[in-house]
């Protein structure tokens, strides 16, 4: 089977969870032997294990100069060619990362209308792109953000879209009332244009349901890693907490900072360490620095990687004794448990959104969400071996049974034959 898939570029210089979860389940039917074929918008793609097989479509530069100044009018073409130049994406995929709307309302109406001057122009010319390739048999869009494309596509190719739902409110929840209003309008009058929807948690599901009732069904496909991969029985000699996502405020790496400070000063957990990695942006360097404030009576057992790439995500696991990110809000999923369980090592969250669901016993749960309760949930886990030890069996479990790239793969295919002609 060839299955296109459509995402949207992230820069590559932090770890943003939807852009891994393309890569998980691309990398998925990959190794389940089919055709993938990943076409990148906005961003182009950097990392060696998931890269572009089409051209750059919707260049973020271009795109956003279109919608900002040209309106009705077309952009010259001399002005597309020096604001699609490499030069001008390099610069764009450096300063992004934003989990802010603001700047963009046009340009996120656009891709989830699919009506404007500046919008034909680029889907033709991705539909060109197509037509002139060996068909695929399955679009698989990466985001309702983007449904606009599925509007076009559906008319001009006549091949099944299945689209993903995962986030999207954090987007939207940051425009104001009226755009965001409008957003979750025209994402529901293009939701028949799509022939499945799926997400990654029952969690997420309730969620899409509440904010989009127009949508009869939503699947859940839990995501998948490869357990070979991370697989790894050496554990640290001294106990080390893990955070491995991108290194901002709502993801928590503050809360967890205070919290590492409170067990060094209470001693419970001899030569207890903090790893941190997961990448950031510009954006998140004034936060860091009140991060390694805190930290700054223990910061010689700190480790905080200033880079971010899928090898060292790989290694990271094997370098911790429990993963946990206290993230703020209420996340579809969290990656990073997937890769954590297996490795073999647990997780220490709050008790919100999606992660009840997905941890279970591979590890403990904590309310509030608050340094002092993280804390307490961090010293039970690290000081009590028969419960590490149980949680680090059902981590285990968990990978093999739910977590994992073939299982990911089989309900993918099991998905698109239901529209396969």
């Amino acid at each position: 089977m060839k299955i296109l898939f459509i995402i949207p570029g992230s820069g590559d210089s932090f770890y943003c969870g939807n852009c891994f979860r393309d890569n998980l389940q691309a990398s998925a039917l990959r190794n389940a032997g089919h055709d993938v074929i990943i076409m990148p918008l906005y961003l182009p793609l950097k990392q060696e294990s998931f890269q572009a097989d089409t051209p750059l479509f919707f260049p973020a530069t271009t795109y956003y100069l279109a919608q900002k100044f040209f309106g009705k009018r077309k952009m010259p073409k001399w002005i597309k060619k020096l604001t699609g130049s490499d030069t001008m994406l390099k610069i764009a995929s450096s300063r992004s990362g934003t989990t802010s709307a603001k700047g963009m309302e046009d340009m996120t109406l656009s891709m989830i209308k699919g009506d404007d001057l500046a919008f034909t122009d680029h889907i033709n010319q991705m539909i060109n792109w197509i037509q002139t390739q060996e068909k695929p048999d399955i679009i698989h869009l990466s985001s309702t953000l983007i449904i606009g494309i599925a509007k076009v596509l559906r008319s001009q190719l006549n091949i099944p879209i299945i689209c993903s739902v995962q986030d999207e409110e954090i987007w939207i929840d940051s425009l104001n009332k009226n755009d965001a209003n409008r957003a979750w309008q025209s994402i529901a009058e293009n939701i028949g244009y799509i022939d499945h929807f799926i997400t990654t948690s029952e969690f997420y599901k309730e969620v899409v349901k509440k904010r989009i009732p127009q949508i009869a069904e939503v699947e859940v496909i839990y995501p998948g890693v490869d357990c070979k991969k991370y697989a790894s029985k050496n554990y640290p000699k001294d106990p080390t907490i893990g955070f491995f996502y991108r290194m901002n405020r709502e993801n928590g790496l503050d809360i967890l900072a205070e919290a590492f400070v409170k067990l060094k000063k209470k001693n419970t957990i001899k030569n207890l360490k903090l790893k941190i990695g997961g990448g950031y942006t510009n954006e998140n360097k004034q936060f860091l620095k009140e991060v390694k404030k805190i930290l700054t009576p223990y910061l010689a057992d700190v480790e905080i990687s200033d880079s971010y790439s899928l090898e060292e995500q790989v290694r990271f696991y094997s370098e911790i004794s429990v993963i946990s990110v206290p993230i703020t809000f209420n996340e579809s999923v969290g990656l990073y448990l997937c890769e954590a369980f297996a490795a073999g090592r647990p997780a220490v969250e709050p008790s919100t959104g999606s992660f009840p669901e997905i941890i279970g016993e591979a590890g403990l749960l904590y309310s509030p969400n608050n340094s002092d309760a993280l804390a307490d949930a961090l010293e039970k886990l690290l000081t009590d071996s028969q419960l590490y030890n149980q949680s680090v069996d059902k981590a285990l479990k968990l990978s093999e049974m739910h977590y994992n790239e073939q299982i990911l793969a089989e309900q993918l295919l099991k998905l698109y034959k239901q529209y396969w002609k």
